[in-house]
């Protein structure tokens, strides 16, 4: 089976890895440059997207920004999966709040934005504070902004007008902000048949907008039921194929979704060594057609971003049942270099390593690492 992947970075890359075992070759297209490359080692493999239609039995992607000439072109090849619908979901704020409402899951009350006469009906609509997110393009924490007071509202509506001038395809989703104890994702996939399983519930702590830490243990079931329950609402809205990531916010045992992610996610890295099959396998299995494998948490496990560093202590191999991500990119600042995870029989022992974890990374590259330990 010959799966090609739109996209050819780390989840291109971790896709590979988890295809070998099943016999399922992946190759990657790079939207920017038009080529076709090999995930892990990045050799040039052919150029054009025809020529690698014309090769591969199934299409994917690993992200959701993708020029819309692409998706039409894989979509008319019929073997695409999950679908341009669902990664046009994923990549506009506009289609996905549009979803969430189709499929009766709940999210922040929203308006969108085109002008300062539907800025300011937001304001006074929704009241404040508010957060505003681009409608294209916006991703670990870019293009946002927030306003907690009427006093700013004429300097933020200058910079979101700025932004605007600058691209006439964009727009403005206005949110109202929600108060949140906590954030937690559900990863999930679904096959073509409808089977649906879903991985515990991932507490998720961000630094900058930016995925710090994902920690996987046994969670109470109403909330994991309730999540499982807006999980498959959309997935079936969809109709969708493949693995699935849904962010949510938790408010007093109530979860609100923040967004939806049509791909394999960065807050389900733990599965590589918390569940004995991963998302990239349940993934590769779904748009195969395989049946799904096992998504059970069989240990706690805990995942940290490795954000703009290409070295770690190699001390820290020494911690038991640790894996250690590189994805082979070069060193540029804030850049998902890697990922490392962690995983102990309890949650107990997996807080005892996670502190000896702490104490050998250097906390100017690990920040807030310490706020996460509390919570376990």
């Amino acid at each position: 089976m010959n799966v090609l992947v739109l996209g050819a970075g780390q989840l291109a890359r971790m896709m590979a890895l988890a295809g070998a075992p099943l016999n399922i070759n992946i190759s990657a297209y790079d939207v920017n440059t038009d080529h076709i490359v090999h995930p892990l080692t990045q050799a040039q493999l052919g150029s054009g997207l025809a020529q690698a239609l014309a090769a591969a039995d199934v299409v994917t992607a690993e992200f959701e920004h993708i020029p819309l000439p692409i998706l039409e072109q894989c979509q008319q090849s019929g073997k695409f999966l999950p679908g341009a619908e669902a990664i046009k979901a994923g990549g506009d704020r506009r289609i996905e709040k549009a979803l969430l409402e189709r499929a009766g899951v709940a999210s922040a009350a929203y308006r969108i934005i085109n002008s300062e006469t539907d800025y300011n009906t937001a304001i006074a609509e929704l009241g404040l504070p508010l957060v505003f997110k681009s409608a294209l393009a916006g991703y670990d924490g870019k293009g946002q902004w927030r306003l907690k007071t009427a006093a700013d509202a004429k300097a933020v509506w200058q910079q979101i007008a700025a932004f605007l001038a600058a691209d006439s395809k964009q727009a403005i989703v206005a949110e109202q902000f929600i108060r949140f104890e906590r954030e937690v994702s559900l990863v999930g996939a679904r096959s073509s048949n409808g089977e649906v399983k879903v991985y515990p519930l991932t507490e998720n702590h961000h630094v900058n907008g930016v995925l710090s830490v994902s920690l996987a243990r046994p969670v109470a079931q109403p909330l994991q039921q309730q999540a499982e329950q807006m999980f498959a609402a959309v997935a079936n809205s969809l109709n969708y194929v493949g693995v699935l990531a849904i962010e949510f916010f938790e408010v007093d045992g109530r979860l609100l979704v923040n967004e939806i992610a049509p791909r394999v996610h960065n807050s389900g890295h733990w599965t590589q060594q918390g569940a004995d099959c991963c998302q990239f396998a349940n993934h590769l299995r779904a748009v195969c057609g395989l049946p799904l494998g096992s998504t059970a948490l069989v240990r706690p496990t805990l995942m940290v971003n490795i954000l703009g560093e290409d070295q770690v202590p190699a001390s820290i191999l020494t911690l038991p049942a640790l894996g250690l991500h590189w994805y082979g990119k070069t060193k540029r600042a804030g850049r998902k270099m890697g990922h490392i995870n962690l995983s102990a029989h309890s949650s107990a022992e997996l807080k005892t390593l996670f502190a000896k974890l702490i104490d050998q990374l250097p906390a100017s590259a690990f920040p807030e690492l310490a706020q996460m330990l509390e919570r376990i």
